[in-house]
């Protein structure tokens, strides 16, 4: 997915790619190599501040488009997959921090100079070493800059020079004036100029320089704009890698159909999806108190910025030695990569800052609803105060999980259909995405009220939805909401795990229902549960996807043996069921002997809000703890939870981003899948940075805080619901489209 979520701004990104295909095709930039390095700027730059591409996020009034700065986001993204040479980007950021100026003649005519196509740059205070010395009502700028894109290209360079006193001022530096010099170096990206300015006594007066940009928020501004930027390169090198596997043969076979590069692809587009995530949130972040906007831009850094070369090289190693030749693009989009990134510095830094920021507090992620939606949001505050006067007395039966308990709290809510919302009334209150957000928001403004969570159950009762009479419907779903019914789920098998199509189990057609042989492993909480959805092969000689039925199974029948299988925690959580000739009514099989495949499948692709859905849980404690505290080994803490902090808030942008194309009225995408193979990506992160850095107490089971314990169940939750792997195939056969074997 691109950056921008609107038709429009998928518009315009689509404008920008169009421009540079018949202004800039990469053909022709090759023969501007040496015009690129020295500064001198495209022909075609007219045409393109005709467009006004540049100046989408200036001001009208100042001759600029009116957008924003998500707007310019998007002309940086679609620029750099097209690869457009120039000094697009740095104009663009000229322009970014030099509206957070005050409303002066001085700004103003800056911008007015920007929307009329005059080229710029930035170099922020600590990008270089300016001093500046107050002489007669100006300032004189004296110093040199690190070596920084678009110097010798711009006409107006933007300087923050430190003052006596350790003030700052900015300073609008016209190239063309005498006491400045952009030396040139040799450039490490091929499609645009890198230099180092030089100020020699730069006389400025009073009235040229900015009053009232914070450098904090012009950093910001700058990484946001970056990172879009570079999620344009991303993005292009999953679309040609792509394209590359699926047409590309060896050993008589197309190399699209190897699992290995099918795996590799789909992660390419796993770490794309998040690089445009963490892009999109530094740049919406803009308009949040500052440090919300640190917070997302430092997380742009690690996971927008600082990582994409080696996602390049990923790309490259893909093609094999076709992508590491001169001829091939490749490699020039991997020269850009390697030089935007080493313009933020080392990516530690950035890390090391967001865990400094959070370790006591954490990324905002709401998104801003308005009024909508007043009397629905007003009956759900008045539910959930009334449901905070009760309480759930009865513990769930496989142990104390707040989430889990039952009582008058619970049935309230249930009753209220508010434990699993998005369902259709009476189960529900039909909420869509809207609503859902509603709910959630209500819920987290009572942070004492524990919300019901249905386990096991919210994957089967759809399925009940969906194929069940009423009767049966009134019969399972209420006492399960209210938690007087347990379930499991007795899917997988011996021979029949991910590959669910393959199962054994037999249900024979017999007077008045079914007869049920087979053996069913790794059944969660199978020992606890009242009933159990069932998938039994109901005709043998149909194909692997159809002849199964989706059958409710009564765990207290006779034939049925449970043995639980003790995991590496010392809990009995899995168990291996036996089902021998147990015997399951006609009314306890779902819908036709033939849809348990569909049922199945439907049940795990229900669509809900993704915001709530995404990292509910931090899994970070013991790490954000050492962190906090002070000792030898905060530093290597801090990077490693700013590392895991910035992957976590990409994981929740995605979902951010979901949801407010949801609300849009757009269909679902990606983003379910995507989540999934980032939230096992950072589990095993996590726990290893943890494991890494806390030492001896992992040599303590009950250490406080908890690390061995969690770092146990782990297993549970990397393979549960489908590995990495089959999630990988997924995304690289459904979303990529690479061909199957």
């Amino acid at each position: 997915m691109t950056l921008g979520l609107s038709p429009e701004q998928q518009e315009l990104s689509a404008a920008v790619g169009q421009f540079a295909a018949r202004h800039a095709p990469i053909a022709a930039t090759r023969d501007s190599f040496d015009d690129l390095a020295a500064g001198r700027r495209p022909a075609w730059w007219k045409a393109l501040v005709g467009n006004g591409f540049h100046a989408v996020h200036l001001p009208e009034s100042v001759g600029g488009q009116g957008g924003r700065l998500i707007d310019a986001a998007c002309v940086l993204e679609a620029a750099g997959k097209a690869l457009l040479p120039g000094p697009l980007l740095p104009t663009v950021a000229a322009g970014a921090v030099a509206l957070l100026a005050d409303a002066t003649p001085a700004a103003e005519a800056l911008l007015r100079d920007l929307a009329a196509g005059a080229t710029a740059a930035v170099v922020l205070p600590d990008e270089g070493a300016f001093s500046a010395r107050s002489h007669d009502g100006g300032w004189l700028v004296t110093g040199a800059s690190e070596v920084t894109a678009g110097v010798c290209a711009a006409r107006t360079v933007l300087v923050g020079a430190h003052t006596d006193g350790d003030g700052l001022v900015w300073v609008p530096v016209d190239t063309e004036k005498t006491g400045v010099t952009a030396e040139p170096v040799n450039g490490t990206d091929l499609v645009a100029d890198a230099g180092v300015l030089r100020l020699d006594a730069y006389r400025a007066a009073g009235s040229e320089v900015l009053t009232g940009i914070d450098h904090d928020r012009a950093r910001c501004v700058t990484l946001g704009l970056l990172a879009s930027a570079m999620s344009g390169i991303v993005q292009w090198s999953v679309e040609a890698v792509t394209a590359h596997l699926r047409i590309r043969e060896q050993f008589g076979k197309v190399i699209g159909t190897f699992q290995a590069l099918q795996h590799n692809a789909a992660m390419l587009l796993v770490s794309s999806e998040l690089a445009t995530a963490a892009a999109w949130d530094a740049v919406r972040a803009a308009d949040e108190p500052i440090e919300q906007h640190q917070m997302a831009a430092a997380g742009a850094a690690v996971i927008a910025i600082s990582p994409v070369p080696d996602l390049v090289l990923d790309a490259l190693t893909m093609f094999g030695a076709i992508g590491f030749t001169w001829e091939h693009d490749l490699h020039l989009y991997w020269r850009r990569a390697i030089s935007l990134a080493a313009s933020i510095g080392p990516a530690n830094r950035w890390a090391r800052r967001l865990g400094e920021l959070t370790c006591t507090r954490q990324r905002d992620m709401s998104v801003d609803l308005g009024a909508a939606e007043a009397e629905f949001r007003a009956w759900v505050a008045e539910t959930l105060d009334a449901a905070m006067q009760l309480r759930n007395d009865t513990p769930a039966p496989h142990g104390d999980y707040p989430d889990q308990a039952s009582g008058p709290q619970r049935t309230l809510m249930a009753d209220a259909g508010l434990i699993a919302p998005h369902w259709p009334a009476p189960w529900g209150v039909d909420a869509g995405p809207l609503k859902q957000l509603i709910i959630d928001e209500e819920f987290a403004k009572r942070p004492g009220l524990v919300r019901t969570s249905l386990n096991i159950a919210e994957w089967i009762l759809p399925s009940v939805l969906a194929a069940a009479p009423k009767d049966l419907q009134e019969k399972l779903i209420p006492p399960t909401q209210r938690g007087e019914i347990h379930w499991c789920q007795l899917f997988s098998e011996p021979g029949a795990g991910s590959d669910l199509a393959s199962l054994a189990t037999r249900a024979t057609k017999v007077d008045g229902g079914w007869r049920i042989n087979g053996h069913k492993i790794w059944t969660s909480l199978a020992q606890y549960a009242d009933l159990g959805a069932l998938l039994a092969r109901t005709d043998p000689e149909a194909s692997k996807h159809r002849g199964i039925g989706y059958f409710i199974l009564d765990m207290r029948s006779p034939g049925i043996e449970i043995q639980p299988i003790k995991t590496a925690t010392g809990q009995e959580h899995f168990n291996e069921v036996f089902l021998n000739d147990v015997f399951v009514p006609d009314d306890m099989l779902l819908g036709a002997p033939s849809d348990g495949w569909n049922l199945a499948i439907a049940t795990m692709a229900e669509e809900r809000s993704a915001i709530s859905g995404y990292v509910k849980f931090d899994r970070a404690a013991a790490l954000r703890r050492l962190a906090a505290e002070p000792g030898p080994d905060r530093d290597d803490a801090l990077r490693a939870l700013g590392e895991l902090d910035a992957y976590t808030n990409a994981i929740k942008a995605l979902g951010v981003r979901e949801t407010i194309r949801l609300l849009d009225g757009q269909v679902s995408g990606p983003a379910s899948s995507i989540a999934k193979v980032a939230m096992n990506v950072l589990l095993r992160k996590t726990f290893e940075a943890t494991l890494r850095l806390t030492g001896r107490a992992a040599m303590v089971a009950d250490a406080d805080p908890d690390i061995v314990e969690r770092y146990l169940h782990l297993p549970a939750e990397l393979i549960g619901g489908g590995t990495r792997e089959i999630q990988l195939n997924i995304i690289a056969q459904m979303i990529l489209g690479l061909p199957r074997k």
